[in-house]
Formats: C-alpha cells, sequence, structure tokens
C-alpha cells in the first residue's frame, strides 16, 4: 500500500485544475468528476484504514529521500482514521451543494472543494513539520475562496475577518518552526522525536518557546479559548455546505495538538508539561462558553457555531489528560462531534432557504416547507450534539466521564454545561418549528430554488445515519480507537517506519558495507526501543 498513500493528496490536486481548465463553463461535468472524486476518496480512505489496522505505520518517501532528509508521508491509524473522516464529509457536502444548488451560486465551487480535500488530507498525513504549515496554507487558501462563495456583505466582512485571524496564526506558525529547527536542525516529526527526547533540560529554554507558539498556532485553528471568536461569524455567514464541510477544519488544529505532543512533546518529557497545564483549563472554559453562547444565540447558524466550540472543548478534556483510555474516548467523541456539527449546519440551511427574509432569526414564522421532517432532523442532531441518549453524543460523554474518574470538577463542567446545551438546542427547536403552528400568515416564499431537494435530504440525512451508525457499532468502533491510542503512545513503532532508511545507512557506513547494502535491510539492525537513546541530540548536517 506504500504507493497508495499519496493518492488521496495527488486525486484531488488533479481533479482540480482539471475542472477549472476543462469543465469550467460545465457545471454538469463538474458535478459528475467532483463526485466521481469524492466517492473514489472514500474509498481510498477505507483501503487505507484496513492496511493501517493490519500492517502498522506506513511511509511514502517522496523523491525516494530518505527521511530527515526527504518529506515523507506516514500512513498510521490516526491519520486513516482523520483520511476516512474527511472524505465521507466531502462527499456528503458536494451531494448536498448539487441537490441544494448553493454549487452554481457562484465560480469554481468544485474545484475549489477539490483543493480543499487535498489540504485537509495532506496536513493529516505528512510526517514533516514544516510541510504540515504547506498543507495548512492549501486548505485555507482554498477555504477562503468557499468562504465567500456566492457572496454577500456580511459573508464577504466575515470572510476577511477569517483570513486576517489566520494569516496571524501562519505567522507564528513560521516563528514556531524557525524556533524549533534553530534548535535541532530538523522538522521531520519522527527526528524531532528522538533529539527533543535526548536533549538536557538545561538546553531546552528556546524548544520550549517553540512548543509554546505552536500550542498557540493550533489552539487558533482549532477554536480554543481565548481563540475562538473568529469561529462564529464565519461559520455562521459562510454557504451552508462549506460550513458543514469545516467542521472537519476545526479537527486539524485538533489533530495536530495530538499528534506533536504525543510524538514530539510527549506529556513525560521534559517540554510535555506545558500541554498538561494549558490545555486542560483552556478546554474547560472552551466548553463552558460554547454551550452557554448555545444558550443565548438569536439565530439557528450561532446556535450550532457555538457548539461547535463546545465540542471541541469537550473532546480537548478528554485529550488533555494524555492517557490511553482517555485519548480512545476523545478520539470517539471527535468523529461523532464532526458527524453531528456538519449534519445541523446542512439542516440549517435547510431551514434558511424556506423562512424567506425571517432568514435564521429565533422567531415564529408560518410553517415552512417539508417542516415535519426538518424537524425531525434537527431533532436528531441536537440531541446529538448536546449528549443526549440513545445517539453517540451520550455514549462519547459516558466514555470521557469514565475515563476522567475522580476528576469531580470535570464531571461538573460535562454535565452542567450538557444541561444547557439541551435548553439552548430546546429554545432554538421550539421556536422555529412548534411555535410556527401558531404564527399567522403566509407560508414564507423560498429563497432560491433548490436543483434537486430530495438529494439535498439525501446527504443530510446520510449524517445522521452516520450518527446512528456510530451509536449501534459503538464496541467495535472503540475498541479500533482504543487500539489508535495505543498505538499515539507508543511510538517507537512510528519512529521505526520513518527513520528505517537513515539507520541502515548508517549501520551500512560503520560496518564499511555502505555501497552493497545501503539500500538492503541491515542484519543485526537495532531494535526500534533503542533508537531514542542512541540518536545524535546535535543537529543533523543537510537538512
Amino acid at each position: 500500500m506504500d504507493h497508495w498513500i499519496v493518492a488521496p493528496v495527488v486525486l484531488p490536486a488533479f481533479l482540480a485544475p482539471l475542472i477549472v481548465l476543462w469543465m469550467r463553463f460545465d457545471l454538469r461535468s463538474q458535478r459528475v468528476f467532483s463526485v466521481a472524486g469524492m466517492t473514489a476518496l472514500v474509498a481510498l480512505a477505507i483501503a487505507l484504514a484496513v492496511s493501517a489496522s493490519t500492517n502498522g505505520p506506513e511511509v511514502y518517501r517522496l523523491g525516494n529521500w530518505e527521511a530527515p532528509f526527504g518529506i515523507v508521508l506516514v500512513l498510521d491509524r490516526l491519520s486513516a482514521l482523520m483520511l476516512l473522516l474527511t472524505s465521507v464529509l466531502g462527499l456528503a457536502v458536494v451531494l448536498y451543494s448539487i441537490g441544494s444548488g448553493w454549487d452554481k451560486r457562484g465560480w469554481h465551487f468544485h474545484s475549489l472543494m477539490q483543493f480543499q480535500m487535498m489540504g485537509i488530507n495532506g496536513a493529516f498525513l505528512t510526517g514533516d513539520a514544516f510541510n504540515l504549515f504547506v498543507f495548512f496554507e492549501v486548505l485555507l487558501i482554498a477555504s477562503y475562496g468557499l468562504m465567500i462563495h456566492s457572496g454577500g456583505e456580511a459573508r464577504l466582512k466575515a470572510g476577511v475577518q477569517y483570513v486576517v485571524y489566520n494569516l496571524a496564526g501562519s505567522t507564528l506558525f513560521l516563528f514556531a518552526l524557525g524556533t524549533i529547527y534553530s534548535v535541532t536542525g530538523t522538522l521531520n516529526m519522527a527526528d524531532l522525536a528522538q533529539k527533543v527526547a535526548v536533549m538536557p533540560a538545561s538546553e531546552t529554554g528556546l524548544l520550549r518557546v517553540g512548543a509554546g507558539l505552536l500550542m498557540l498556532v493550533f489552539a487558533v485553528k482549532a477554536a480554543l479559548v481565548p481563540f475562538q471568536f473568529w469561529l462564529p461569524a464565519t461559520y455562521t455567514n459562510a454557504p451552508g455546505p462549506v460550513a458543514a464541510l469545516f467542521a472537519i477544519m476545526t479537527k486539524v488544529g485538533v489533530y495536530a495538538i495530538v499528534r506533536i505532543y504525543t510524538l514530539v512533546f510527549p506529556a513525560g518529557g521534559t517540554i510535555g508539561w506545558l500541554a498538561q497545564e494549558v490545555l486542560l483549563p483552556a478546554a474547560a472554559i472552551s466548553l463552558i462558553i460554547g454551550m452557554i453562547g448555545v444558550l443565548g444565540a438569536r439565530d439557528m447558524g450561532r446556535t450550532v457555531a457555538y457548539s461547535v466550540i463546545g465540542s471541541v472543548g469537550t473532546m480537548m478534556l478528554a485529550f488533555a489528560q494524555f492517557t490511553e483510555g482517555a485519548t480512545g474516548a476523545g478520539l470517539y467523541y471527535m468523529v461523532h462531534s464532526t458527524l453531528a456539527a456538519a449534519a445541523l449546519f446542512l439542516i440549517v440551511d435547510l431551514v434558511r432557504e424556506r423562512r424567506g427574509a425571517a432568514g435564521l432569526a429565533i422567531t415564529p414564522v408560518p410553517p415552512i416547507r417539508n417542516a415535519g421532517l426538518i424537524a425531525g432532523m434537527f431533532f436528531a442532531g441536537a440531541i446529538a450534539m448536546a449528549g443526549m441518549p440513545p445517539l453517540s453524543g451520550f455514549i462519547g460523554k459516558l466514555m470521557i466521564l469514565d475515563a476522567t474518574r475522580g476528576q469531580w470538577w470535570l464531571w461538573g463542567v460535562v454535565l452542567v454545561t450538557s444541561l444547557i446545551a439541551i435548553v439552548g438546542f430546546g429554545r432554538a427547536g421550539s421556536t422555529v418549528f412548534w411555535k410556527a403552528h401558531a404564527a399567522a400568515g403566509d407560508q414564507p416564499e423560498p429563497t432560491r430554488d433548490a436543483s434537486s431537494p430530495g438529494l439535498a435530504f439525501t446527504a443530510t440525512g446520510g449524517l445522521i445515519a452516520g450518527l446512528v451508525a456510530l451509536t449501534v457499532f459503538a464496541g467495535p468502533t472503540t475498541a479500533w480507537l482504543n487500539a489508535t491510542a495505543q498505538q499515539l503512545y507508543t511510538p517507537s513503532a512510528y519512529i521505526d517506519a520513518v527513520m528505517v532508511g537513515a539507520y541502515e545507512r548508517a549501520w551500512a557506513a560503520t560496518s564499511g558495507h555502505e555501497d552493497s547494502h545501503a539500500n538492503e535491510p541491515a542484519e543485526g539492525h537495532p531494535p526500534a526501543e533503542d533508537h531514542g537513546t542512541d540518536a545524535p541530540a546535535e543537529p543533523a548536517s543537510g537538512y
């Protein structure tokens, strides 16, 4: 499967310019190729997830350059999980955009979607911190175009805020990478893990600065307090399918935190304390602010947007424990919250398109078309996001509470904020759907005509069906995610897979057989658990 690892990046990178150059004025062809590409990504993600489950970490070396000198893509269970989640969400968003007609309300929707998928998939696969920055920029550039798709003053204003905020985060990212490189001489994550592990505590001052800057950058991407201000306006004003896709964007920041602070700066190391001390209070405050925002929001878009902030806080309460059990629970909740948030954004868009001038304001208007079906879908999405039984949100929160037994203040925060979320979603749903039957007047005129409403409802229902499946198959899913957490906390396999070529060359050079055995597995190759102690502390020359 080595060569297939690069396919989730190459496929959308090929389709995006093809759609722009060849199908620019042919919307039907754009739709066909976009759906075909997304379907292929789902199939690829499933195959890669199966491979990651059976074979352990696998590496694709771009240009056949060995680490740490070349760029590597690494497939392990965590990256495979994120690829699968992203591809499923991307397919649902494309189908919804076609069914609702959003893709014909502006230029280049499908090509921007492909570039977005390329950036997100690359961020999840890369084994190099600088290329994580590169893929961040690719996905952000695409998201800028998607954010202002079809125009509008409010959307443009929110888009400018989104751009400025993320440019500031990107600048901090470069400062962080420069600081870390100046100390270690490498940005390959596996190589960094080795060098940081053997670095004397007295020499880690600059490294601590770099690690702190990285934490700030990833907190911006994940919308953790105090960097959550950009999210409500951005998600509320974005086109409905784009806001649904953005449900995975905050998870890119969460993924980066989990990856970097379990591999490079683990909790037991000299710098790992930073993540533990900072993440837990930030997560708790994010959860509180998010759920209070759900209660106080005056329109349905902001209700869902604030619930995203709350869900990020919930999963980070688990990840901030830096234990296998809590991380497994956090991964389950991350999958759940992504599907739930995306479904709610699509449902909110269905409401907006049918309420005319009233838009998403939480005020009663006469019943809209398909009110019963939309109300039922909103009810399912709301109880999932609030963490009520029987859907996956309830199971996810139970798992987090079980993994944090003894931290009673954390239990209190989770339970009280869940009650606040129930009240907030209940207020929004009852006002928009139930009180509509008592409102006088004619049924609102639709804002725009949808191309195929049935397809839009199918895509939305598919995400809700994903929540049901996550609930029904919670047992095997949890077992798989716990194995993923176990792999994260035993990083020797990841390091060995990435650095094996460098070890073989070093062994061949020291034994005098570099020419004849440089490209063959070296007999007597040192075991994976010894790699961290044998790695040199000084920067590797030539990187």
